[in-house]
């Protein structure tokens, strides 16, 4: 058969794939100067995603994360089915390849040594999204910050409320919220990173509560999607609508951050407030 008429395409596994494909510009490069580039493409300064583990490592001091709250992890109260199948049989999957029990990883550490409550998302886990483990985690998280005279500091990255787990997920946006509150009513600050992308439930609360709330470049930011919204309004939006660009513009976030500049920011911010 001549190649012409060959259809079918052997898949690569991921791992071995020798090329990255920026997300924003669509430019190829070799993944190893992908990944030695910390995943920011060097022609648009796209900030590319990072796992949870990857962001701890960029971010905490050499040997200082102590995860805490691992056992907690998600609940299918509800026995979710879809066409796709089981809920409980996709969180199973997705934590045996990612190595994660929720979508948010926290754990005490020092930055620049600062001690910090740290939570990092990792949209690898069900898109990042928000369940009633990923809520408790954050709301004992926010607890134990108040007995240890702790800042908190999370990384965000999510597609919203997880579905499979229907209104108790929703709840997970008041408890962050409440939980977050009591942090800010002890006197102790509070820092937001909104990471590509930040979207949905997530968004609607403890990603935006921060005493300041900063972001990465070119990050997807938002509530609903760009076609729910100019499907509801009738209206075309910018071309810009949504980035981290944008939101600085408009006033919804304080400062966009490179990655390489972001573990000294955090620093200089919690010295100003003095922690």
């Amino acid at each position: 058969m001549g190649w012409f008429e060959n259809k079918e395409r052997p898949k690569i596994p991921p791992e071995k794939e020798l090329w990255a494909v920026c997300p924003k510009c669509k430019s190829h490069f070799e993944k190893a100067a992908w990944r030695k580039n910390d995943s920011i493409c060097p022609k648009c300064n796209y900030h590319g995603r990072l796992s949870a583990r990857e962001r701890i490592t960029h971010t905490a001091d050499a040997g200082t994360f102590n995860e805490v709250f691992r056992e907690v992890t998600y609940s299918d109260h509800l026995g979710f089915h879809d066409a796709a199948g089981p809920y409980r049989g996709k969180a199973e999957a997705t934590i045996a390849r990612t190595g994660e029990t929720e979508s948010v990883v926290m754990g005490a550490c020092s930055i620049c040594g600062h001690r910090v409550m740290l939570g990092v998302m990792d949209f690898a886990f069900l898109g990042g999204s928000l369940g009633t483990g990923t809520g408790e985690r954050i709301a004992r998280a926010c607890e134990l910050a108040v007995r240890e005279r702790l800042p908190l500091v999370i990384f965000s990255a999510s597609g919203g409320a997880r579905m499979h787990e229907g209104i108790l997920s929703l709840m997970q946006m008041a408890k962050t919220a409440a939980a977050i509150g009591r942090l800010k009513e002890a006197g102790l600050p509070y820092i937001s990173v909104l990471t590509d992308p930040t979207t949905g439930g997530v968004s609607a609360s403890y990603a935006m509560l921060g005493d300041i709330n900063i972001t990465e470049p070119k990050a997807l930011i938002g509530f609903a999607g760009r076609r729910v919204i100019e499907n509801t309004i009738h209206q075309k939006l910018p071309a810009d609508f949504q980035s981290a660009e944008y939101l600085e513009k408009h006033g919804f976030i304080d400062r966009i951050v490179e990655r390489g500049e972001m573990k000294g920011f955090i620093a200089k911010m919690l010295d100003y407030w003095g922690f």
